[in-house]
Parts: C-alpha cells; structure tokens; sequence
C-alpha cells in the first residue's frame, strides 16, 4: 500500500517540485498552502507523515502542530529557515518529530520520510513481552501498541517521543550519550544536535512525570546523558 504524505506549503513551486518527486517513489501526496487548510485536512485524513512549512499564512506552521498534537501522534517534518535555530527548537517544542532547513535537497526530504516510514513500520510488527505492557508504578506503557498512561489516563507521545522513552525504557540504569541517542532514534544520517534530545526529554517528562523538574523515570547523568530509573 502506497503511503501517504500531506505536504503545507504556501510557495506553489517548492510544494509542486517535492509532490512530483514523492510520487516518483509511489507515495500519495495531498496538498495544503495555509495553516487552516493543512488542519482540516490532517482531521479528515490518515497521513503517514505530514511535511509542514513554519512561515504559513492564517496559521503558522507552529500553531498547525501545537493544534494537531491535541488529537494525533502524526509524524511531522518541520521546515524551517536555515539560519534561524529558534525555529527548530520552537518546532521540537510544539511537538514535532523531525525538522529540514531551507534550502533544503530533495533527496534528503525523500530520506527523512522514509526513514519514519520504515521506524513506523517496524515498530508495528514488532511484538514485545508477553501482554505488550511495561509497568513502573503510575507509569504504564503498551508497547505493541505505543500508548502510555499515567494514572490510568492516556497521554500523548509523538513517535520520536515514545521511541526515545522505549529506548530508555528498555535498558534501565544504561545512561545514553545525546550523539548515542540521536544516532540511535534518529537515525545515524540525521543532521542535528543535542538539543534535539533535551527538548524531546523535556517535553517526554512533561507528560509522564509527576513533578518534571524532580523527575521519577528519566533522569540525567550531568554532563553525560540520560537513563531510565525502573
């Protein structure tokens, strides 16, 4: 089955030129040239991942994510401009997975995509212990099917979110480097850095910790990384 991919963007050329080289791999492609449109239609529709401009008219491409957070764990591709770092931070922090700098390689837009595709696709095979649950006090994590509560009551966690807390999750008491974690969760080709693992364990703590500033779960080895305390 083709995957599909929604495209926001209001420059026509540059939403053109990566819709005709997606669909060159097979993948279906909607399109979407203003925040309200991109919204309802990410409503209405199943994406397998969403590519989102930050600079959009009516709605910014931030507000579009902050609002789709509300109601789904799509992957979304942030766009962003290539000198200005507080858009990457902003786009990780309204909850995106991933993000791309214009000028951006199409070869490396398609490669992004599919590195998600292929992480998605792997872990809904994946089977995992004997009922699919983890369980750490208040802390409860269906594995096979990537949902987490706390207290009973679910909380949403982006892909990249529930990959990283899996990761940690798996291997108590092992502390992760940042480089380790971003080669392992995003992939060893992935262009970032560091920052990108703290505000995704930030935003990681937010939700499932009690008290994120004392955290229970995930902590850090100061000048090190992270670990997950069982």
């Amino acid at each position: 089955m083709s995957k599909k991919i929604l495209v926001v963007d209001d420059e026509k050329l540059i939403v053109k030129g990566i819709k005709f080289s997606l669909m060159q791999d097979d993948m279906e492609v909607d399109c979407a040239y203003n925040g309200e449109e991109a919204l309802e239609m990410i409503k209405n529709n199943k994406y397998d991942v969403v590519l989102l401009d930050v600079m959009l008219p009516e709605l910014s491409g931030f507000d579009v994510c902050q609002a789709v957070r509300e109601f789904s764990d799509v992957p979304i591709i942030m766009l962003t401009a290539k000198s200005d770092d507080m858009d990457k931070i902003l786009g990780l922090e309204y909850g995106a997975d991933d993000y791309i700098t214009k000028p951006f390689n199409i070869l490396e837009v398609k490669a992004r995509i599919k590195a998600i595709i292929r992480r998605n696709h792997k872990n809904d095979k994946e089977e995992k212990g004997d009922d699919g649950f983890a369980v750490y006090g208040a802390l409860k994590v269906d594995l096979s099917g990537r949902r987490v509560f706390v207290d009973d009551k679910e909380v949403s966690l982006t892909v990249k979110e529930f990959d990283m807390l899996e990761l940690l999750m798996n291997n108590p008491g092992k502390v992760y480097r940042r480089d380790s974690l971003l080669d392992i969760v995003w992939g060893y080709n992935y262009i970032g850095d560091a920052r990108t693992v703290d505000v995704h364990v930030r935003r990681i703590r937010e939700k499932i910790e009690k008290v994120p500033a004392n955290p229970e779960y995930i902590h850090t080895k100061w000048g090190v990384g992270y670990y997950f305390k069982a």
